[in-house]
């Protein structure tokens, strides 16, 4: 790992620290309309070539507790009867979704997330997981992920996952350390999420990941070091490092966070290279700017294959040709464009149990924002921009990128990116910084807008 001296460490992060988008779609969430709405999103189905293949995520938006860092849709209760209400119209979703598509797709990946989804009971685990079969074409192969919350897990959810079909767990510890917990408001001890870990490998789950944070109130390096220890001795398949954004004008519960104990930009950066040095040291290989996996999972597989995407989960090895979204604010990534359900629940639940679809905003993805978004995934996964490839797949429509590719000096100057015959590579200290880089490419971002978190 490259090291910077300390006084042009805080230089770069201080230039290029500025809040960017994460890149987990293009055009970012900020730019969808409300002129797109459900009357798009069902003639997108409907035009959904019937070889393609889908992705499909759930949204269970309900959490029994908040914790305050969190950045999802998800409302808080304490009784099971919103949830109860709530399935229904997921359901019903689900097979109004599946009158418009076209037959003969097959699912190739499916992905439950929220709030927690681990929240629903056993009984309606498995009766999720079968109404999904039971309209779409999910196969052997198909991975099926859930997004679990270890605190009050219980045996007999386990098994319900288990047997829904469930392959890959991913755990959200973010730090084991008490105070840094008490800041948050999540109390969570190694304890149970080992037990979490080995009850889930009891029933056939093998694939675990771990998301673990950097950057929280009273987080500090010694910290996070202890916190890596132990997520490593959960030996999990990949582990995914995000740093906590903080962004109480859109996710007002985090005002309950004391931002004067929040690390600055540069201790920052101090924590997330201290983690990825620990991980590494450690056997996992650096995939993107924030996941690790060991050399077996199918994350590292596609990082060498340079099939590496990138979605609204992150890093992935999902290659699917579009992904269909179902919940309170679920998106879906279509060929055309992006549609963004209602995120209030019950005006979710209205528009489906009335028997139509929920789309209220989204995009329309043009000619240029398919290159750009193009140009910005193999940024974000690969580390490399290549004039050849981006001719070769988009021929003349790239000739706006190109010329945006001529002009970046600044990051050349700051040893963030290295000519190369064929355009540049992101070079290792560029890396933390590869979003700002990706913003040189975004047709949409304006300095001076807010909305996202710090860049670092």
């Amino acid at each position: 790992m490259t090291l910077t001296p300390p006084d042009f460490e805080s230089e770069l992060i201080s230039t290029y620290a500025h809040p960017v988008p994460r890149y987990t779609s293009y055009p970012t969430a900020p730019h969808f309309g409300a002129d797109i709405g459900a009357g798009h999103y069902a003639l997108w189905l409907e035009e959904i070539d019937p070889a393609s293949t889908l992705s499909l995520y759930v949204h269970i938006p309900y959490c029994d507790t908040l914790c305050w860092f969190c950045g999802c849709h998800t409302k808080i209760t304490r009784r099971y009867d919103p949830v109860a209400r709530y399935l229904p119209a997921l359901m019903a979703e689900l097979r109004q979704v599946h009158d418009r598509v076209p037959a003969g797709t097959r699912v190739k990946s499916i992905h439950w997330g929220g709030g927690s989804p681990t929240l629903l009971e056993p009984a309606d685990i498995r009766r999720l997981a079968s109404e999904i079969r039971n309209h779409f074409e999910v196969t052997r192969e198909t991975e099926f992920a859930i997004e679990i919350d270890p605190r009050g897990l219980d045996r007999p959810r386990i098994q319900a996952l288990g047997d829904a079909g469930v392959t890959r767990a991913s755990i959200g510890v973010q730090d084991f350390d008490p105070v840094v917990q008490a800041a948050i408001n999540r109390h969570q001890s190694f304890d149970e999420t080992q037990q979490a870990v080995q009850w889930l490998r009891d029933v056939g789950i093998d694939s675990i990941n771990i998301d673990a944070m950097y950057g929280l109130p009273h987080q500090t390096r010694d910290a996070v070091s202890a916190t890596m220890e132990q997520v490593i001795a959960l030996d999990p398949d990949r582990i995914a490092l995000f740093g906590y954004a903080h962004v109480p004008w859109m996710k007002r519960h985090q005002s309950m966070i004391d931002e004067t104990v929040l690390p600055d930009a540069v201790e920052r950066y101090r924590q997330s290279q201290l983690a990825a040095g620990l991980l590494v040291e450690a056997g996992y290989r650096q995939v993107g700017m924030d996941h690790f996996a060991k050399e077996t999972d199918g994350l590292s597989r596609a990082r060498d294959r340079g099939t590496l995407r990138r979605n609204f989960q992150g890093y992935t090895c999902d290659t699917a040709d579009a992904l269909i979204g179902f919940g309170a604010s679920a998106i879906s990534c279509l060929p055309q464009g992006y549609c963004q359900n209602e995120t209030a629940i019950s005006k979710y639940r209205d528009c489906v149990e009335g028997g139509g679809l929920a789309t209220v905003k989204g995009v329309r993805v043009g000619a240029d924002d398919t290159v750009r978004r193009w140009v910005i995934e193999r940024i974000m996964c690969d580390f490399v921009f290549s004039r050849r490839a981006l001719r070769e797949r988009h021929g003349g429509l790239g000739a706006g990128v190109l010329e945006d590719a001529r002009r970046m000096e600044r990051f050349e100057r700051d040893n963030l990116i290295e000519s190369t015959d064929d355009g540049f590579r992101v070079t290792e200290r560029g890396r933390p910084f590869v979003r700002a880089i990706c913003a040189h490419f975004d047709a949409y971002l304006k300095p001076a807008a807010a909305g996202h978190s710090t860049g670092v």
